[in-house]
């Protein structure tokens, strides 16, 4: 199996500088691309608060983290990316950005590099099949935040070799996840059960089986989850939800992974969940508390 000492983080944005910090944690040199001087520096102040909180916080030594932020490097040029090993990319959920993007680096990165998509939804293979290595092509999907989410979805698609899926397997091993082999199926495993879940609860509340503080209360309670599934679709973030449903209902035409009238209009609202501000919760307070405009 190949060795992977040099990772490129494509994205350094919400899911982006999450994986180059883990991975530069775990040893690895990392090269992070974002689009502009300013998104890569808000990306990197993010890794470099993140890791002063672990050091404050007793998790790891100052000079642990001053060697972790050490192995990484950023840019915002296609080519500083030519020598990796594996490249994951972590841009916008959106599919024809991926494939615009994948087509540009495959023509930089070294030919026995290694690609990966951190998609949450979209088709491994059709990012694959955009480039010129589909055999070398894999879906790495981490989960927010990356630091603390232990687990990693290894996806398979048609074209993925048995040593590319190897090496995606050993690098998830060696950022201490736990790693999960899937297929490319719409969703992969945790985002085909847990959607449905999320959108049910949507449907409950349109419903009147509960209120919002109580839906989220008697799941946590009763099935010991650690949040609420509509305060859990405020974090993942109701645009991205949205953009989940649309991939899985375009795949499976079916009622449970079509968007409820409830998060159709909180999307055209621009309520987003947490990110926004406002979602189900209403965030602008000292704590969160359920939006009055529901």
């Amino acid at each position: 199996m190949a060795e992977i000492s040099k990772v490129g983080i494509l994205g350094a944005g919400l899911m982006g500088h999450g994986i180059a910090q883990v991975t530069a944690e775990a040893g690895y040199e990392v090269v992070v691309r974002e689009v502009s001087d300013d998104k890569l520096a808000q990306g990197i102040g993010k890794i470099e608060k993140q890791l002063a909180r672990a050091v404050e916080k007793g998790k790891a030594e100052q000079a642990d983290a001053d060697a972790a932020r050490g192995r990484i490097q950023g840019t915002v040029h296609y080519r500083d990316l030519a020598d990796c090993d594996l490249v994951v990319e972590a841009i916008t959920e959106d599919l024809g950005l991926k494939l615009e993007m994948w087509r540009e680096v495959d023509q930089i990165v070294k030919p026995d590099a290694y690609l990966a998509t951190n998609t949450s939804s979209l088709p491994v293979i059709d990012q694959a099949a955009s480039t010129g290595r589909p055999e070398r092509f894999l879906g790495l999907h981490f989960f927010n935040p990356a630091q603390v989410m232990k687990l990693l979805e290894v996806v398979r698609c048609v074209t993925t070799s048995d040593e590319a899926l190897a090496v995606g397997v050993d690098y998830g091993k060696k950022l201490g996840k736990l790693t999960v082999q899937t297929k490319d199926k719409a969703g992969f495993i945790v985002n085909r059960l847990l959607v449905p879940y999320t959108l049910d609860a949507i449907r409950a509340y349109e419903e009147g089986v509960g209120s919002i503080a109580e839906i989220d209360a008697a799941m946590k309670a009763g099935a010991g989850h650690p949040m609420g599934p509509l305060a859990l679709a405020d974090f993942v973030g109701l645009d991205t939800l949205g953009a989940i449903c649309d991939v899985l209902f375009d795949e499976f035409r079916e009622r449970r992974f079509a968007k409820p009238p409830t998060l159709r209009k909180m999307l055209a609202a621009g309520w987003y969940g947490r990110k926004s501000g406002t979602g189900f919760y209403d965030y602008s307070g000292e704590e969160p508390t359920p939006n009055p405009g529901l």
